[in-house]
């Protein structure tokens, strides 16, 4: 299994991480399918349904195994050649999608940043959950269109950050006791570290924060020895370009198709 995701480490980064960490999951939501084994084709089950590689037949059957229960994931997410191809058999079963987003870069950078860091973002104390908390919501409700806390009132959302605190992968730069940058390291395996959830309080755009913010976690992962990646929506202009100043390159394309 790790040699199969060794094979593409930055788009496998998330499930490489989760094995590494707990082994390969049995039960709880969380399932790996395959046809003809790990290194012929690949999808995780959970959260997401994310192919990792296999061609369209085996995407097809991938779609016919998601359909055989129900559906527990919020989205399927990946490199766009199987992401979509997998989203275009599950459509008549699972759509309409709520949204579509066909075209995001995923990019990676492997050295510093050759643009100067913020040196006041760093990472979030557990004591400092309310203020990040809050933050985290208003880039999740911006970023995704829905808000996390309408289900549970947020213990799930709240849960997850404050795991991510804990874990010191959490980092925001505060002004006046507020979050005026944010992000987090979503997953880490022994090559890439997966960045997500960037934000700028709206107050503070066009500063200069996000990249310099960003360059200062990135900084953070290849000191650790790891290939920094993340995945931008095409039509984000702004954050593309912000990205492009902390010296990311694309190395692919990712989709995600986003479930009610």
């Amino acid at each position: 299994m790790l040699r199969a995701l060794a094979a593409d480490p930055v788009a496998g980064c998330m499930v490489a991480a989760r094995i590494e960490e707990s082994g390969i999951p049995a039960g709880g939501g969380f399932e790996l399918w395959s046809r003809g084994g790990p290194e012929e084709s690949l999808c995780f089950f959970g959260p997401s349904l994310m192919p990792i590689h296999g061609t369209w037949d085996d995407m097809r059957a991938f779609a016919e195994r998601a359909q055989r229960g129900p559906r527990l994931c919020s989205s399927i997410v990946g490199r766009r050649d199987l992401a979509m191809p997998l989203w275009q058999q599950l459509e008549p079963a699972w759509g309409p999608a709520r949204e579509v987003r066909s075209e995001q870069p995923l990019l990676v950078r492997s050295a510093l940043s050759p643009i100067p860091a913020d040196l006041d973002v760093r990472r979030v104390l557990p004591h400092e959950i309310d203020a990040y908390y809050g933050a985290a919501v208003a880039m999740f409700i911006e970023e995704v269109g829905t808000d996390p806390r309408a289900f549970d009132g947020g213990r799930g959302y709240r849960r997850r950050i404050s795991e991510l605190i804990a874990r010191g992968r959490a980092f925001a730069r505060f002004e006046d006791g507020r979050v005026a940058y944010k992000c987090e390291i979503a997953a880490v395996s022994r090559q890439v570290a997966q960045i997500q959830g960037v934000w700028v309080d709206p107050k503070h755009r066009g500063q200069g924060l996000g990249a310099a913010g960003t360059a200062t976690v990135v900084n953070e992962i290849v000191a650790s020895g790891r290939v920094a990646s993340l995945y931008v929506n095409g039509y984000n202009l702004a954050a593309r370009q912000a990205y492009a100043n902390v010296g990311f390159t694309q190395v692919g394309t990712f989709a995600t198709v986003m479930l009610d």
